[in-house]
Order: C-alpha cells, then structure tokens, then sequence
C-alpha cells in the first residue's frame, strides 16, 4: 500500500478500538441497560463505530508494508 497508513498508525487505531470497545462494555456494566430509545442509538452507535474501525484495521494491517 503506496498511500494507506502504516502498521504503526493501524496499531494504534487497533488499541483504540480496543479501548472504546471495553469503554462501551464497563459503561454498560457500570450503569447498566439504557431505558430510553436514545441510550440504546447511542450504546448500539458507539459499538458498530469501534467495531467497524477495529475490523477495518486489522483487515488493513495485513496488507500493510512497513
């Protein structure tokens, strides 16, 4: 890859993926289940988000030259 990132910058975005992601799952455990519609678009936002960047990243990773 002539112009994507480099493993380095994939790294760091894997560990933040990782970091939201057990944010999401302590704010969950800390508070528990949302009642309202807005909680859920949020909790379900935040996941699909670090998810998507973590899988996006690694996919990225195994391409990457550095």
């Amino acid at each position: 890859m002539k112009y994507g990132p480099t493993k380095s910058e994939l790294r760091f975005r894997i560990g933040f993926s990782l970091i939201g992601l057990a944010m999401v799952v302590f704010a969950l455990w800390w508070r528990g289940l949302p009642t309202a519609p807005a909680g859920f678009e949020a909790i379900i936002m935040a996941t699909v988000f670090f998810i998507g960047t973590l899988g996006w990243s690694l996919y990225r990773y195994s391409d990457a030259d550095d």
